[in-house]
């Protein structure tokens, strides 16, 4: 019988680090979608990964269950490494159920940038937060979408890699326009601009969005502005990418916004805010415009690429954040992490006060100072 071919990325006879991926919500629908997938991309790569959903931060109820479920999958599993795909109360949820086990965070977005909204609200997402910031004392490895989010950590900046979400390339490429239109059942040839509201328009500025537009049609009336709420079915992105003339962010705050790199590996033309990392996304980018947080200046940039469409050539862009290449990064670090001696693997849980009375009083003997915080 002929030897198995190794998975690309894994060298011959090389072992599959067994990592269990923490992430939140359901395996199914929209939320998350590029960590799922990232599930496919790593599996590619020769890594044996165990998705974990998490199916609610906020339920005490349903989080002890999760927490007793978690424990079982880990005795099931018995992972090398885990890895935190957010952080808020999935990091800190992932840090205190596995303390023993190498951990790997993900920080993307709204889990370290301040949000707007009511009190109640930025008290909820004060606390998110605080989470995120208390989870990476445990981390061995923390991921940033964004140098930007790299520099809202208060600790642990050096164990920090930047990384974007992968995209992947056979499910993002340009395609006809006419032909992803008709796919969408559009009718006529008015310019499109398309619009990501998600889950939170208040962030993503669905209403600087709407102001920037409606300026724009006293040029051309035609425009139409398509917005997609979050409950569109994550494989009919690529034939909205591809059937609209324009891609519009306007968000307050951002990580490493997905739609933005999507467009990209479509050809989409995009009129953004700088915000994240879109102006080192958009740089030498034909069909770009990074503008300022102001419907005139977000309208005329809009009338300028829209007026007579072309496609960007944005796709030249795809290998700073291929999917493929996403995931040989975190490879690397899964093999490295599942490599390390025992002895260098074996970490503590969070420990805000790292010693008792007793090993204070013995280095106050011996004049040792105070141990760091694990």
């Amino acid at each position: 019988m002929a030897s198995p071919v190794p998975p690309a990325g894994a060298a011959e006879g090389e072992s599959r680090p067994r990592v269990i991926f923490v992430i939140p919500g359901e395996p199914l629908g929209c939320s998350m979608i590029f960590a799922r997938r990232q599930v496919g991309a790593v599996i590619a790569q020769g890594v044996d990964v165990h998705p974990f959903y998490l199916r609610s931060r906020t339920s005490p109820c349903v989080l002890f269950r999760e927490f007793r479920r978690f424990r079982e999958e880990l005795r099931r599993v018995r992972p090398q490494v885990m890895h935190a795909h957010y952080g808020t109360v999935t990091a800190l949820f992932a840090a205190l159920g596995a303390p023993g086990v190498p951990l790997v965070i993900s920080y993307r977005g709204s889990d370290l940038n301040p949000a707007p909204g009511d009190a109640g609200q930025r008290l909820r997402g004060w606390l998110a937060r605080g989470f995120s910031q208390i989870a990476a004392l445990r981390a061995r490895q923390i991921v940033c979408v964004s140098a930007e989010l790299r520099e809202r950590l208060l600790w642990r900046r050096e164990r920090v890699i930047l990384l974007p979400s992968g995209v992947d390339p056979l499910a993002f490429f340009p395609r006809s326009r006419e032909h992803a239109r008709r796919d969408l059942g559009w009718t006529g040839d008015g310019p499109v601009v398309l619009f990501n509201a998600g889950y939170n328009p208040r962030i993503k500025r669905l209403d600087l969005a709407e102001a920037a537009a409606a300026l724009a049609r006293r040029t051309l009336p035609a425009l139409r502005l398509e917005v997609l709420d979050g409950q569109c079915p994550p494989d009919l992105i690529p034939t909205f990418m591809n059937a609209a003339d324009c891609l519009l962010l306007t968000s307050t705050t951002e990580g490493s916004p997905m739609v933005v790199k999507e467009a990209l590996a479509c050809n989409l033309p995009v009129v953004s805010v700088n915000v994240g990392d879109v102006a080192e996304r958009l740089r030498g980018v034909r069909g770009a415009r990074l503008v300022a947080h102001d419907p005139e200046a977000l309208a005329n940039a809009l009338i300028e690429l829209v007026a007579r469409p072309a496609r960007s050539e944005g796709c030249h862009k795809l290998p700073e954040f291929s999917a493929h290449r996403v995931a040989a990064e975190l490879c690397a670090i899964y093999r490295r992490l599942a490599a390390a001696p025992r002895k260098d693997r074996r970490r503590p849980g969070l420990r805000l006060f790292p010693s008792g009375p007793r090993d204070v009083a013995r280095r106050a003997i011996s004049g040792h100072g105070r141990e760091p915080l694990a």
